[in-house]
């Protein structure tokens, strides 16, 4: 059983067993195809002894092919098995989200704090998240427009070995100027 939550409730929810494989007893025909844990070809024998032979090496008899004429059955670590192909799909499924992070700046900002933002800017992109940079004006910091585009600019070309420019700089509002970088 797995807990599932709905909202502020929490509640046990039936694990789905899979049943893609027949395995040990589940296996009702007889005669079958067997292939050793080695990978090495048994023959066609009784279904029973098939099972004697798994359970004396502590493995499972597992049908791998059943709509062959006899099916084919593989002895095998079921659990290990199961792992694996777990493994192998969540493998596949993993993928970086993209985000867009967002790094503010003041147009009286700093040279090492420029490249401090840089440095976190350029981290971002490696991590394949797209950058807003924005320059926030307040009172008379309006005034001075190209301050800011000049801040944004020269920050777009230093991280130009990582990004391209998806948006101009330009002004967001009235108050604040942004420029968009994409990972390259």
């Amino acid at each position: 059983m797995a807990l599932e939550s709905h909202g502020k409730f929490l509640r046990y929810k039936e694990q789905k067993i899979e049943t893609t494989h027949r395995v040990n007893d589940q296996i009702r025909i007889t005669p079958i195809r067997v292939v050793n844990f080695d990978g090495e070809m048994l023959g066609v024998i009784e279904t029973s002894e098939a099972q004697n032979i798994a359970t004396e090496n502590g493995l499972d008899l597992v049908e791998v092919a059943p709509n062959e004429r006899p099916p084919v059955c593989r002895i095998m670590d079921y659990g290990k098995f199961k792992y694996e192909q777990k493994k192998k799909l969540s493998k596949n499924t993993k993928q970086h989200q993209t985000q867009l992070k967002e790094i503010r700046l003041r147009p009286k900002i700093g040279e090492h704090d420029i490249d401090f933002k840089m440095k976190k800017a350029r981290d971002f992109l490696l991590h394949h998240d797209k950058v807003k940079l924005t320059v926030m004006f307040k009172g008379r910091e309006n005034a001075h427009h190209e301050r800011g585009r000049d801040i944004l600019e020269s920050i777009a070309k230093s991280l130009d070995d990582v990004a391209k420019l998806e948006k101009m700089p330009g002004m967001d509002g009235g108050r604040s100027m942004t420029a968009i970088l994409t990972p390259r």
